[in-house]
């Protein structure tokens, strides 16, 4: 009988995890090293205090699996916000339904929609993220599925970061072309996760947890996991994710698999961030899960300062954003800087602040004088055997 996620996570509670990173040692941090095939006992030392002293060994081999697996290429997305609606209410969001935030709600309509992708494909772009709120009555699966169809009429990849949907949403979604999901299940941290999601369809943590299964199910290409470092201890954060990355290589195989590392670093008033991750912790966590997940993909968002981002661009990621915008419209209705007669960017809600305002062209030439190659498109739907 087959294993749910839900069954093989349970086997890896807090203190079972806690146990494996006590026993980390110069020792046990050398051998995890020195191994070809790591285990998660090996990953927990690798996230240890421990590990600290070998983080340039750790850089140098999480580099040479990346260009193993990947070459020296990176893959360039944007993500176009459709709607900054929200029913849920995440403490840490600033879309959150009790927020207090005064800015504009917006959907984008047809035109809207299309609006943003024709001016994300003139930038270049050839692979876009749509993510909403939590709206489902509002923004429903069949206005996605209707976005996502518009999009593939600018784009070879639309993958959508919304709500968790039933399987037979994801096929409908996979119907009108979507190739990738992102779902972040925030924190794995059973208690943490009811503290920080007190309303809405989000507050269902099984059903989240689930919902990686269901996508790849429905015929999903690319699912793409993380957690919301900052929500609770990130060595214990990242030991689930990626023990949920590694239970989705082996039940969902036929899809591929990636990570993110999205960090809180701006949070709304009434949320304080009581487990910060800094530079050098989100270095050894990108290294250490390189070095247990050499054929993952990793992401990485204009979340971070361009000069850090720089910096991690040979130590392990294989895809990064650029020049994104986190409200509705950011790309050709209300333009960073522009204004129209009714309204401007700094009244339309943004999900968090960027740190990363860049042009395109010049994270472009930033992965260039790092010696890797910019890819607008990673491959062609005629190789898709589906």
């Amino acid at each position: 009988m087959t294993m749910t996620i839900n069954e093989y996570m349970n086997q890896w509670p807090e203190e079972r995890l806690r146990e494996l990173l006590a026993v980390a040692s110069t020792e046990t941090v050398e051998t995890a090293l020195n191994k070809q095939d790591r285990d998660i006992g090996d990953l927990a030392v690798l996230l240890s205090p421990a590990a600290k002293p070998y983080l340039e060994a750790m850089a140098q081999e999480a580099q040479r699996l990346t260009r193993w697996h990947f070459g020296r290429t990176m893959s360039l997305y944007a993500p176009i916000y459709i709607s900054n609606l929200c029913a849920a209410d995440c403490v840490y969001c600033g879309f959150a339904a009790r927020s207090g935030s005064r800015e504009k709600r917006i959907t984008l309509d047809k035109a809207g929609i299309r609006s943003e992708c024709e001016a994300l494909a003139k930038m270049g772009f050839s692979n876009v993220l749509l993510l909403t709120g939590e709206a489902p009555k509002v923004v429903t699966p069949d206005y996605i599925a209707e976005a996502v169809s518009i999009a593939r009429d600018f784009f070879t990849s639309v993958s959508v970061e919304v709500y968790a949907v039933d399987e037979n949403e994801y096929r409908q979604f996979v119907e009108a072309g979507l190739e990738g999901v992102t779902l972040y299940m925030e924190t794995y941290h059973r208690p943490t996760f009811k503290e920080v999601h007190l309303l809405g369809g989000k507050a269902n943590y099984d059903y989240r947890l689930e919902a990686m299964d269901r996508a790849s199910a429905a015929g999903v290409r690319k699912i793409n996991i993380g957690a919301l470092l900052g929500l609770y201890e990130w060595p214990l954060e990242v030991l689930w994710t990626a023990l949920h990355a590694r239970y989705l290589q082996k039940h969902c195989w036929r899809s591929s698999i990636g990570l993110s590392f999205p960090r809180l670093l701006h949070t709304p008033e009434r949320y304080h961030v009581h487990y910060p991750v800094n530079d050098a912790d989100l270095v050894q966590i990108m290294l250490a899960l390189r070095l247990f997940l050499p054929e993952v993909g990793f992401n990485l968002s204009t979340r971070e300062r361009p000069e850090f981002r720089d910096k991690l661009i040979p130590l392990g990621p294989t895809h990064m954003s650029a020049g994104s915008s986190t409200q509705p419209g950011g790309y050709a209705t209300y333009m960073r800087g522009q204004a129209d007669e009714r309204t401007n960017y700094r009244e339309v809600l943004e999900q968090f602040e960027i740190e990363d305002f860049r042009p395109v062209a010049e994270v472009v030439q930033s992965i260039r004088d790092a010696g890797y190659d910019p890819v607008w498109k990673d491959y062609d739907r005629a190789f898709d055997c589906r």
